[in-house]
Parts: C-alpha cells; structure tokens; sequence
C-alpha cells in the first residue's frame, strides 16, 4: 500500500526538536517560524510538557468520556482564568475542523435555525459542515451541502443588515484570517457582527483556531475588539503538537446528554497536553512575549523597501510582496535553513513558537534581508 498522494512534500525528513530549532536526519538544524500551522505555541519538546505527557503515559493513556477525567476539569478551569472566560463552559474535542462542526451544530440546535453566514477567503476546515463555511470551490465537493450558507466580504460593515437576518443560526469568523493571508478583522466589524447577531438571535461564532491561545498577543485576537462571540473554537496550540481542540461556549447554552459527542476528545493524554500548554504559557509570561516580539518584528519588517504590507497581530504575521513569494521562502528554507510559510501566491506567513527572542527574530531579519539583496 502507498500514501495516497495529497501533500506536496519538501524532501527534508525531521528527526529532531527543542525550542525553535528542528534537526533533519543529516544533522542539519532549521529554526522554525512555522510551528506545523501554528501548532507549537510554547516550543518543541518542552520539559515540562514532556514530563507531564510521559507522567500520564504511565498511568492511563486513553478511556473514554463515559468516565471521569480529572484533566478535562483542571484544563477547563485554566483555560477559563486564563482567556478571561471563566462562565463559558467547555467542549472538548480532536482538531479545529471539528470544533467548528459542534459549534455550527450547537448554534443550530440553540436557533432552530439553518442558515449561516461566513465571509470571503474563509478557511474554517474540510470537514463537512467546516468546509461548507470555507470559501474555496476547490476543496467542497459535490456531497458537501452549502445551500444554507452565504459568504459576505470580510471587514465590511455595509451589508450584515441584509445578510444576517432572523433566519440566521450562526455567524462564523476568523479573528484574523490565516489562509486567506493575515487578515485581521477590525474592531468596528467585529462590533458590527457583535450587534447585529443581538439584533437577530444569531450566534456568533469566532474561529480562534489559529489566532486563538496567545498567539495575538492576546489569549483571543477579538479581544483587541473587546467583543464577547457566543462561541470560540480552538485547536492548533491548545495541545503543542498533541491532537487536541475545543468549543468556548457561553452560559445562555444549555447542555443535555448526547447532544454532543466525541470518542478521543478530551482524553487522559490530550488533556495532559493542554494543561501543560497552559501552564508554561502562564508561568513564561509567552502572551505578552508573542505581543513584544510580534510588535518588533513588524515594525522592523515594515521598514524593508520591497515589502508591500505587513500585517497581523502578535507573532501570527504576514508579509506581503509584489512578487511571488514562493522562491523567498524557499530561499529561506534551503539556503539559510529557515521555516516560514505561505497564505497565497504574494504573503509570507510567520507562526513561531509564543516564546521565541529578539535573537530568533534579528536572525530572521537578517536572512530575509540577504534573500532580498540577491
């Protein structure tokens, strides 16, 4: 049997990992500022987090949620201090296009409603109801229902009148945009949405999959906005590499057994993860680490004449430039041994690890700016 083959791949097998740095099976080091998608939120093989993961491996890997896990409690409690949300209650799941189906699922079942809205160049995952919601012909297939959705232009506030009606079970938006290249959404828009779905009976939901857990600088990038959404989802670097995510749902949600339902979220190992991640983002103080070095990297990244814009927030940046951006990263990649990524044809994409330094950025800078010189 072969892999079916969906992934383009570099031909570079990672056998090693600490901090920022990954270690091929030649020996030759990378520093990432990629972290797999925004996955490693507190770095590579952290001790802490090693120990604890190995702690429970040794105890019980795995039951299922039909008994007590203590972890799911812990993590729900520190998860709750920590973001700022200590009444919302918690749903545990396995990755973030799963968190986005339960929420979209949950707002229906609260509405009695169908229809949802989403916006332009949305990327909420490719999973039935996740894709549905994704604004990319090319990965909905035919079995993919998306008639009870419409997508309306992402950061205008003219039209969510029309487009978010009484008939309207949720609305669901990035905080800021990550495949749809670094797009942060503004604060009069996330207002906009946050009163007319008061006006409506609409849930608002804000995927914070990916610019969720510090990694804005905040613990939840609308909070810049100081907005509450009925719903957040999240997974990326809730577990630090382990499978993990969850659904942030407000009080005025009722919960009644088998409503909702999944087989390894929240398990002994996952719970460990996250617990750990929320630890070590406490005890390194890695938010305002991602918004102080975020904020350097940015305004240094804004004085280089060849970049077109900079956007984001925190250390989730993009970099735009006039010409493809493909040959830059891979520049980067091979000759000075650097991960980045990309979100379309012209912007660059950082998504270190939270706990990166300014040596870590000044390095960067420092290659890009060779990378732009040749």
């Amino acid at each position: 049997m072969k892999l079916f083959d969906v992934y383009p791949l570099y031909p570079i097998e990672l056998v090693k990992a600490q901090g920022v740095t990954l270690w091929d099976k030649k020996g030759q080091a990378y520093t990432d500022l990629y972290g797999g998608h925004a996955v490693i939120s507190i770095g590579h093989s952290h001790p802490y987090y090693v120990a604890k993961l190995t702690e429970q491996l040794q105890n019980i890997g795995f039951y299922s949620n039909s008994v007590i896990i203590p972890g799911q409690e812990k993590l729900a409690e520190k998860l709750g201090q920590l973001s700022g949300y200590p009444d919302y209650q918690l749903f545990l799941t396995n990755s973030g296009a799963e968190s986005n189906e339960n929420a979209l699922k949950l707002a229906s079942f609260h509405t009695g409603r169908k229809k949802v809205v989403a916006f332009k160049n949305a990327f909420h995952g490719r999973t039935a109801g996740a894709v549905a919601v994704t604004d990319n012909p090319n990965i909905v297939a035919p079995i993919n229902d998306t008639s009870h959705v419409s997508f309306l232009p992402f950061n205008q506030i003219e039209g969510l009148e029309e487009g978010i009606t009484e008939e309207t079970a949720a609305v669901i938006v990035e905080g800021i945009q990550g495949v749809g290249g670094i797009q942060v959404a503004g604060t009069d828009f996330l207002k906009a949405l946050r009163k007319r779905c008061d006006e409506t009976g609409a849930q608002l939901i804000l995927d914070s999959v990916q610019c969720g857990y510090g990694r804005s600088g905040k613990f939840f990038s609308h909070q810049y906005a100081g907005i509450q959404p009925d719903m957040m989802t999240t997974a990326k670097g809730m577990g630090n590499g382990f499978p993990m995510g969850g659904v942030l749902i407000a009080p005025h949600f009722k919960a009644s057994y088998g409503l909702l339902g999944t087989t390894f979220g929240g398990n002994h190992m996952a719970c460990a993860a996250g617990n750990a991640v929320l630890d070590v983002i406490k005890e390194e103080n890695l938010i305002e680490n991602a918004a102080k070095i975020g904020q350097y990297l940015m305004d240094q990244l804004s004085l280089f004449t060849s970049v077109k814009e900079v956007r984001g927030k925190g250390l989730m940046i993009g970099i735009e430039f006039e010409q493809a951006v493909g040959p830059i990263r891979d520049t980067l990649l091979f000759d000075h041994h650097i991960f980045c990524g990309y979100a379309g044809k012209h912007t660059l994409r950082l998504l270190p690890s939270l706990a990166i330094d300014q040596k870590v950025a000044d390095q960067f800078l420092e290659s890009l700016t060779q990378v732009l010189k040749a």
